[in-house]
C-alpha cells in the first residue's frame, strides 16, 4: 500500500508519500513554485492521473495534469486556459454564454457581470481518468472529457431559476464541492457559497435546490429556497442518502439525499467551521474542524482541536493528542481535510500557518507530517494498492 497526499498552498503544491504504515513520510515540491494551487485531485480510475488548479492575478487560470502520479506534469490546454471568447481568462474576466455576458442580480438589486477567476475543485470521474470535473468562481460547472484539454460547461445549473439570488460568500461566488454518488447512477450534489446545495439525478443536466432546514438570518426571505453559504457537504458510499454538512453557522444532517437537513451540532463548541470529512470505513464516523467566527477565525481558546462523531453527530469528542492546545491561530479551510482508504482510517489536514496533520487511527492521535508550508488550501489522498 502507498498513501500519497496532495497539497495545495498559497506558493506551490507539495505531493507527500508514505507506505501503509503512514509513519514516514517523503515531501515532494513546491510544485508549480509561486503560483496558488486550489486544489489537486487524483482519479480513482487511475492511481497515476492527478488533476492540478493552478491559477494567479497575472496569469489567469491553468490545469495541470500528471500521468505518472505526480513525477512529471504537462498542460493539457497548451497554456492559461482559453475562454469561451478565446481570451485567457486571466486577461478577460468576462464569462460568455450563448454569445452574452451573463449578469447576476444580487439581494441589493445590483446587477454584476459573471466572470470565470479560478477553478476551486477538481472532482475526477470515478471510473475515467480523462473525465474530470470542476467547480469554478463566478459559480458554474465544467466537465472535461480528454484529460483537460478542453473544457465545457453544464449550463443547467448556472442558469437554473434561483441564479439570480445567488450571492458571493467571504471567499466569492464559487462551486467549491462536488459529490459524484458512488452508489446511484448519474446522481450528484454541489454547494455553492453563498447559494446552497443543488442536486441532479441526470448526471448535471438539469439541478434543484437542496436547502430545506437551512437558516440564514440575513436574507429578506423567511424560508428562502437559495442563499445560504454552505461551507462543505460530505457523503459516504455505504449511506448515499445520508450527507453531512457543515454550514457558516451550523452543522446538519441529511437522512434523504438532501431533502431535509437538521442540527446536530449539539456537543461542538460552536456551529462555525469549514470542513467536514466522513470516516472511509464508518460512515456514522463524522470529522469537523470548529473555528471562532468571532474572533479571527481561529481554534476556539487558542485550541486545535479535530472533533468526532462515532455515532452519526449525537454526540462529539474532542480529538487532541499531538495538537496544539494553547497559542494556536491557525485555520483549516473548506477543502483541507481529507481521508485515505485505510483500515483504521487515515484523516490528514491542512492549515493556514502551513502544518498538514495525519492520523493513522482515525482521529485518537496525530502529527505534524510536514510543518512550514505556505498557506494550505487544500489536502486530498489517493490510497494506491
Amino acid at each position: 500500500m502507498k498513501i500519497r497526499v496532495l497539497v495545495g498552498t498559497k506558493k506551490g503544491a507539495f505531493i507527500l508519500t508514505s507506505d501503509g504504515k503512514r509513519k514516514n513520510w517523503k515531501v515532494q515540491g513546491p510544485l508549480f513554485e509561486g503560483w496558488e494551487v486550489y486544489h489537486m485531485a487524483g482519479s480513482p480510475a487511475d492511481p497515476n492521473r492527478i488533476y492540478a488548479s493552478q491559477t494567479s492575478g497575472w496569469f489567469g487560470q491553468v490545469i495541470q495534469r500528471s500521468s505518472d502520479g505526480g513525477k512529471t506534469w504537462e498542460t493539457p490546454g497548451g497554456g492559461p486556459t482559453k475562454g469561451p471568447d478565446g481570451m485567457p481568462h486571466g486577461e478577460s474576466n468576462k464569462f460568455v454564454y450563448d454569445g452574452k455576458v451573463g449578469e447576476h442580480l444580487f439581494y441589493d438589486g445590483s446587477m454584476k457581470p459573471w466572470a470565470f477567476k479560478r477553478v476551486w475543485h477538481l472532482e475526477p470521474d470515478l471510473k475515467d481518468k480523462d473525465t474530470c470535473w470542476a467547480g469554478v468562481e463566478d459559480a458554474a460547472l465544467f466537465k472535461t472529457t480528454d484529460g483537460g484539454a478542453t473544457w465545457k460547461e453544464l449550463p443547467g445549473l448556472r442558469t437554473h431559476a434561483t441564479a439570480p439570488k445567488w450571492m458571493p460568500g467571504a471567499g466569492g461566488l464559487c462551486l467549491h464541492t462536488i459529490v459524484l454518488d458512488k452508489a446511484v447512477p448519474n446522481r450528484m450534489f454541489v454547494a455553492i457559497s453563498a447559494a446552497g446545495v443543488f442536486r441532479s439525478d441526470d448526471a448535471g443536466k438539469s439541478w434543484r435546490p437542496s436547502n430545506k432546514g437551512l437558516k440564514n438570518d440575513y436574507l429578506p426571505e423567511k424560508n428562502p429556497e437559495v442563499g445560504f453559504c454552505v461551507h462543505r457537504i460530505a457523503q459516504h458510499r455505504a449511506k448515499p442518502d445520508v450527507l453531512y454538512m457543515q454550514l457558516h453557522g451550523g452543522v446538519l444532517k441529511s437522512e434523504d439525499a438532501g431533502g431535509l437537513w437538521k442540527n446536530i451540532e449539539k456537543g461542538l463548541p460552536n456551529n462555525f467551521g469549514f470542513p467536514i470529512a466522513i470516516d472511509s470505513n464508518e460512515p456514522d464516523t463524522v470529522y469537523v474542524v470548529p473555528i471562532d467566527p468571532e474572533k479571527g477565525r481561529i481554534p476556539p481558546e487558542g485550541k486545535l482541536r479535530v472533533f468526532r462523531t462515532k455515532d452519526g453527530g449525537k454526540s462529539w469528542k474532542p480529538m487532541t493528542k499531538g495538537l496544539p492546545q494553547e497559542n494556536c491561530f491557525v485555520n483549516v479551510l473548506r477543502d483541507a481535510m481529507a481521508v485515505d482508504a485505510m483500515d483504521p482510517c487515515g484523516v490528514y489536514f491542512g492549515t493556514t500557518g502551513g502544518q498538514v496533520y495525519a492520523s493513522a487511527d482515525g482521529g485518537d492521535s496525530w502529527d505534524a507530517i510536514v510543518r512550514d508550508l505556505p498557506h494550505v488550501l487544500s489536502v486530498s489522498v489517493q490510497t494506491i494498492k
